[in-house]
């Protein structure tokens, strides 16, 4: 699933879609939206330009965790196994 390169680790996580509905007097609504785990929201236009795949990258020496589409992670050099 991910890989160890010194303290950075790499995992590959897929968006969810996510389709509601809300009824507000006599209407019925209809709504999507896209998130990943832990809830992050995705706009819709990141989804149409990059995909639905997306890397996560946790670098422990630093403290920070790094979000971004696979396809642009490939483009930048990053080894995903």
């Amino acid at each position: 699933m991910g890989s160890k390169s010194g303290s950075m680790r790499i995992r590959t996580v897929e968006v969810r879609k996510i389709i509601g509905r809300k009824n507000i007097k006599d209407r019925t609504y209809y709504y999507e939206y896209y998130t990943l785990p832990l809830n992050i929201y995705v706009p819709r236009n990141v989804i149409e330009r990059w995909g639905t795949e997306f890397v996560v990258i946790r670098d422990d020496e630093n403290g920070t965790i790094t979000i971004m589409p696979k396809k642009l992670a490939m483009e930048k050099g990053i080894k995903i196994s």
